[in-house]
């Protein structure tokens, strides 16, 4: 038997197959823009979209690599250190966060004890509030902090990593979904075993736990890497810069903005997060879909 189609629907499927190109279109060319000035003469931001005249100069000074006059401007910009101390500070942060989000979350689902469900709702309810409301009560607490312990004080990465902590809180709710959505039995069945708490959460939930451990620690990872106000609050040091912060001193310029620079070196921050992204994708569709079964 034919199949009978309305007379529109071809103009349907042209209309929907260019609303698709426009709007890939609009997606592609702020990046495709980014690339163009990354690779212009100069530090315009106008002009074409391919460059008239192609140049290297802005991707030399994130390399760090140019003549003896080159160099002298470069170390203005060190690209490279700032990327370091973003990966740094970022894998440290989600690798602590890691340990001790999965840990309180084992707790809140599969023990009871007197105040766990007023535990829940206070870590809720702090969650909801921005962390920019408390800024100028964290750098004073930070301050005392340092008095006692300089590595964890103002102008620390240490001081920075802590603070990137609390994002624990957010994780322990998304780590805990996941862990109730597991069968018990096996838990069970390795208490009967003589295994002990400890034993149970390591042997046997936390491998069970890996997709969402991961994507817990690529949304930590990415947070913390791309995170620019703490950092501007946090470091005044050139040389402790993160990326985010460092790329702004281009912008800061006192005649005009460093486009070219600007755009090379955001071009080259997206690696390590793609990077991260692409060697967790396999568990990330998982981790989350399976997180939010149970609450």
């Amino acid at each position: 038997m034919a199949i009978v189609e309305a007379k529109n629907t071809r103009y349907r499927v042209w209309l929907t197959y260019l609303f698709l190109a426009l709007f890939i279109a609009g997606m592609m060319y702020p990046l495709l823009a980014m690339i163009s000035i990354s690779f212009r003469t100069g530090n315009l931001l106008n002009g074409s979209l391919i460059p008239d005249n192609p140049s290297l100069e802005h991707w030399r000074l994130v390399f760090g690599i140019g003549s003896e006059e080159e160099q002298k401007w470069f170390k203005n910009f060190p690209v490279l250190l700032w990327t370091w101390n973003s990966i740094k500070i970022a894998f440290i942060t989600s690798a602590i966060s890691i340990v001790f989000s999965s840990m309180a979350a084992y707790a809140f689902a599969r023990m009871k004890f007197i105040g766990s469900k007023w535990l829940l709702t206070s870590l809720l309810i702090i969650g909801l509030f921005p962390a920019l409301t408390g800024m100028v009560a964290i750098r004073i607490m930070l301050e005392k902090i340092g008095y006692f312990i300089p590595a964890l004080g103002f102008d620390t990465h240490g001081g920075l990593m802590l603070l990137y902590l609390s994002a624990v809180l957010g994780e322990i709710w998304l780590i805990k979904g996941y862990i109730q959505s597991l069968d018990p039995a096996l838990e069970e069945a390795a208490t009967m075993d003589g295994a002990s708490r400890w034993q149970t959460l390591r042997y046997i939930v936390l491998p069970l736990c890996l997709p969402i451990l991961v994507v817990t620690f690529i949304l930590s990872f990415i947070a913390a890497f791309g995170e620019y106000a703490f950092a501007n609050m946090m470091l005044s040091d050139p040389d402790k810069f993160t990326l985010a912060l460092g790329m702004q001193s281009f912008l800061n310029q006192t005649y005009a903005p460093l486009w070219g620079d600007f755009a090379a070196t955001a071009i080259f921050a997206a690696l390590p997060i793609t990077l991260v992204f692409l060697i967790g994708q396999k568990w990330l569709i998982g981790g989350l879909t399976s997180g939010s079964v149970k609450g």
